[in-house]
């Protein structure tokens, strides 16, 4: 097929063998399978912010770090620069995550190469050698869908230990090889520790897991894997192999608000007296 023009200066450096054809076009990106390096693999090719779908970015984008201060006041006035970082920071999220995640043992596709707004990564494939497909396209069987919830709780929970939560998990970007789930698309990937938005992001990720493979094994739609995990995390306790139950109760202990209004009243007087002191 003609070369798109995004992918023309990966083959002009060699990154790119050939193009072979298009696999999709989503709301974030555009994706070709390529012959990269004598292997077929494909290219994520990212979409400019103003034809995306995706429109609720500034929940994703707390807590990520940028360069340095130009860069962050030039994205928070929304300048024509700070719109070019604003992609930027998007993008590497991505990229930066694969990474990440690959390297402890979640199941990504295996990221290669990143140039000019393009992702060369793995072509997640079936059985068959063709090109997998998604979650949302399968039948299930009551067995397949308690072990793939099964097997995707413990992806969540790896990435969770590695300090990030998806945020947009659902059928539409998981795909199903030979072995099973890999998770695809996290340009809105969230650091767990530096986003105050992570709790609800991962609840609504397993959640939306839960809803799906419901259809399928209805006894998943009473569990409660999502508050379950997050508390284990709060409470420092969350490991890969940790043993979940989908059960999770809400403490019914009432806070001692005097007793914090109190802590918070001698932490200022101290304050105050050491401040008397030191003038």
């Amino acid at each position: 097929m003609k070369t798109p023009k995004s992918l023309e200066p990966l083959v002009r450096d060699g990154l790119v063998d050939e193009v072979i054809r298009p696999l999709k076009s989503g709301k974030e990106a555009s994706v070709y399978v390529v012959l990269s390096e004598g292997e077929i693999r494909c290219a994520k090719v990212y979409k400019e912010a103003n034809k995306r779908g995706f429109h609720k970015q500034a929940l994703y984008q707390e807590g990520r770090k940028v360069r340095n201060s130009r860069q962050a006041r030039a994205m928070e006035k929304n300048t024509r620069f700070g719109r070019k970082q604003q992609e930027e920071v998007w993008q590497n999220a991505e990229v930066d995550a694969l990474y990440r995640l690959a390297s402890v043992g979640v199941r990504v596709p295996k990221p290669y190469n990143f140039v000019e707004g393009v992702l060369l990564m793995e072509l997640v494939t079936d059985a068959e050698g063709a090109a997998a497909p998604r979650l949302n396209d399968l039948m299930l069987s009551k067995e397949e869908a308690l072990d793939y919830h099964a097997q995707l709780i413990k992806e969540v929970v790896r990435m969770l230990c590695a300090g990030l939560v998806h945020g947009d998990l659902s059928e539409f970007n998981v795909l199903v090889d030979s072995q099973g789930p890999v998770i695809i698309d996290l340009p809105q990937a969230v650091d767990a520790a530096a986003n105050n938005n992570a709790a609800s992001m991962l609840g609504r990720d397993v959640n939306n897991m839960a809803a799906y493979f419901g259809r399928f094994a209805p006894e998943l739609l009473n569990t409660q894997y999502g508050k379950e995990i997050w508390k284990l995390y709060e409470s420092g306790n969350l490991t890969p192999d940790v043993k979940l139950t989908g059960e999770f109760k809400e403490s019914t202990k009432r806070a001692d608000v005097k007793s914090i209004m109190r802590e918070i009243n001698d932490a200022r007087d101290e304050a105050i007296k050491q401040k008397y002191v030191l003038d």
